[in-house]
């Protein structure tokens, strides 16, 4: 029940960075569709990986959900590189930020899970 508990509000702390990213990736240029599209697309797995987590609670899973944020945090860095500005510096800021406090959370439960391991 507590990994459970865990899941919900990582995923709810989660969704606070789906509501401010998913309308600036709809607007990143139709020439950069194959890449908007892989982004969006691992948005939305990253709940998944959450789910999955809370389900399995095993370590795996964990570092299966931690691997999915840093691939978000890769694109968001893409988008916002100074030869790109497909997302400006402040929208790239505020989404790091919305990861970097679920990414805390996750890492918190991860330390959880390895020390009940031992």
């Amino acid at each position: 029940p507590h990994l459970c508990m865990e899941q919900l509000a990582i995923v709810e702390k989660y969704e606070h960075f789906i509501d401010y990213v998913y309308p600036i990736l709809l607007g990143v240029r139709r020439a950069h569709y194959v890449v908007r599209d892989r982004a969006l697309a691992a948005v939305f797995t990253q709940v998944e990986l959450f789910n999955e987590a809370g389900k399995a609670g095993t370590l795996p899973r964990l570092y299966a959900a931690d691997a999915g944020l840093a691939s978000l945090r890769f694109y968001l860095r893409f988008f916002a590189a100074p030869g790109r500005k497909l997302i400006s510096q402040h929208q790239h800021q505020t989404a790091a930020i919305h990861l970097a406090e679920t990414g805390r959370m996750l890492g918190a439960w991860i330390r959880r899970t390895q020390t009940a391991k031992r």
